[in-house]
């Protein structure tokens, strides 16, 4: 089978003298980013054809050969002839009615795009690491680490004038880029570029509107800082005793609603952990693809193919898609395959390592194709593949590398290739890509049989500060149902002491004390690139007692720490929320 990546995907069944799909059916495996194209493949076809699955769709090919037929199933085949009408259908299909209109679109399209001698070489965008937050106590502190890093930052703030004074000039666009390429390509490409190198984004994730989805492309990761305001609008006491007030938007609006805007701006950016579905089957709803067959007819061959769903022919008595149909090497030609129209909306799948496809094998080789651009004649991307005959099977691909080899294993005759799902995945190890601070205490007001006496003031003032606890852990419910692979962080009352002292990381929420910003900042950054901090929540604070204060001396500073020695000592689930389920007591 043949697969490539693309606005379209095509599975097909063709001879082995042909780069294409070798004849297989159904089996598992994962491919990379964008379209998807399949092919059985197994004869020679001219290379033009090729070009034909380099369009924004999936292509599942299947090909006869003639230096490898079946002598069982060749004597089943006889010449036919050609089918002009099945013909027309596959153009108007996948083309559209002719129209002079469209004719006349794509010649003014080529003649004004601009044709440089030289492709033009994309700017890499991906990697960013996003701080929403980014003036705030902690937020300033990450960026400059990952600055000092040498990675690329992205900064959310409300006040760009605040931004700018707190992080420096170099935080806005590099705007001698932005008016060379306006100059050079045009209007639409300095637009695009602008939003490819934007480091300050204005808005407000109280406000969905103001998070424009261009100005998240390219964000890989994030590290939120945002929290509400809680402090006198005027000096308070030296115990805290005017520490009551809520200063700005309530706790409701950013710890809530805000997260929720957050995660729905970026998470098409920064990927899912299970992966994204292209074709499926998911809670009982069925995620289409618009399939449709491209066989050898368009080259005179008599070779048919189809694509449907079987209800019940998945594993388990689940539905399945169902490529299946007959290749014949008559009339010179020898393959099969379905291909998807151009998206209407190209799948953008920057975030992830590779594609995956769950298909029941057969003993035979396929082909899958993908391509990224909605052009009929661009590139393909093409991996082949053995399949295990009788065995459902997940394969992952996050290489295109066709070596051109004939297939072996072509038969001619019927075929059906059962493929359950194609989608996206994140390779192992998988890595936060939502790191977020939160508080300690998020779990202690509603928690049966606590002293509030002896706990911090935001617990013991939850009502009065507008439930702020409440609804941090109503903001960190959404990172943990979102999908997103992400870290909590639960630090305790927050000093401007430096970094440096000895820590103690819990889980549970059970501790208080006090904890540096600067050293919250370290552990967020860390988290990002730490596979044992995936999917945990955690407290943290310092072995510093309230009553002493933390310094460090300049000449000769403690060592930075290695945190995956903490985080390897977390466990998954635990939340502290699981105090609040208990059982009733028996009457």
């Amino acid at each position: 089978m043949e697969s490539c990546c693309s606005t379209c995907t095509k599975l097909s069944s063709a001879s082995p003298s042909h780069p294409c799909i070798a004849d297989s059916r159904g089996f598992g495996r994962k491919f990379t980013r964008n379209s998807l194209d399949h092919h059985l493949l197994s004869s020679s076809l001219p290379k033009p054809f090729l070009q034909v699955n380099n369009a924004r769709n999936t292509f599942l090919y299947r090909r006869s050969s003639s230096r490898f037929p079946s002598t069982a199933s060749r004597g089943i085949i006889s010449a036919e002839a050609w089918d002009f009408g099945r013909f027309l259908k596959t153009l108007y299909f996948f083309n559209g009615p002719p129209s002079p209109a469209k004719f006349v679109e794509f010649l003014v399209e080529k003649l004004s795009g601009p044709s440089p001698k030289e492709p033009v070489k994309a700017m890499e965008t991906s990697g960013i690491v996003l701080v929403a937050g980014a003036t705030g106590g902690v937020g300033r502190r990450v960026v400059d680490i990952l600055r000092n890093k040498g990675l690329p930052v992205r900064v959310l703030v409300r006040n760009e004038e605040k931004a700018r004074k707190m992080l420096g000039p170099d935080v806005d666009l590099n705007r001698s880029v932005h008016l060379y390429n306006k100059m050079k390509w045009g209007a639409g490409f300095y637009q695009d570029l602008s939003t490819k190198l934007r480091k300050l984004i204005v808005g407000d994730i109280t406000k969905e509107n103001t998070l424009t989805p261009e100005y998240f492309k390219g964000v890989r990761k994030v590290i939120n800082a945002v929290s509400v305001i809680v402090g006198p609008k005027e000096g308070d006491t030296p115990d805290r005793a005017k520490y009551s007030q809520i200063k700005g938007d309530s706790p409701e609006m950013v710890e809530y609603l805000g997260m929720r805007n957050l995660i729905n701006a970026v998470k098409g950016s920064v990927g899912l952990q299970n992966g994204k579905l292209l074709f499926g089957f998911e809670e009982n709803s069925l995620k289409e693809l618009p399939w449709g067959a491209l066989d050898d007819v368009v080259m005179g061959g008599v070779s048919e193919s189809t694509f449907q769903i079987d209800r019940t022919g998945g594993e388990n008595g689940a539905p399945t898609g169902l490529f299946k149909g007959v290749v014949s090497t008559a009339n010179n030609g020898g393959f099969t395959s379905i291909r998807t129209r151009n998206f209407a909306e190209p799948e953008d799948l920057s975030a992830y390592d590779g594609l995956e496809l769950r298909l029941k094998g057969d003993g035979r080789r396929y082909k899958f194709v993908v391509r990224t651009s909605s052009d009929w004649d661009t590139v393909g991307y093409t991996a082949s593949f053995d399949t295990v005959g009788g065995q459902w099977q997940s394969l992952m691909f996050s290489k295109f590398e066709y070596d051109g080899k004939l297939n072996p294993t072509f038969v001619e005759g019927a075929f059906q290739l059962p493929v359950s799902s194609i989608q996206s995945y994140i390779k192992d190890p998988v890595t936060p890509r939502f790191v977020h601070v939160s508080s300690a205490g998020v779990t202690r007001p509603e928690r049966p049989g606590l002293d509030l006496s002896k706990q911090p003031p935001a617990v013991r003032l939850n009502k009065e500060l507008g439930f702020i606890l409440t609804f941090k852990l109503k903001g960190e419910d959404l990172i943990r149902e979102s999908g997103i692979p992400y870290t909590i962080v639960r630090p305790c009352a927050l000093t401007e002491e430096p970094a440096g002292a000895d820590l103690i990381f819990d889980q549970g929420d059970n501790i208080t004390g006090k904890i540096s910003r600067e050293e919250v900042a370290r552990i967020c950054v860390a988290a990002l690139e730490s596979p044992f901090a995936l999917d945990k929540t955690f407290e943290v604070k310092s072995t510093i007692p309230f009553s002493e204060s933390f310094t460090v001396d300049p000449e000769n500073p403690p060592q930075e720490k290695d945190y995956n020695i903490y985080f390897k000592g977390l466990k998954d689930g635990i939340t502290g929320k699981e105090s609040l389920e208990q059982s009733p007591v028996p009457v």
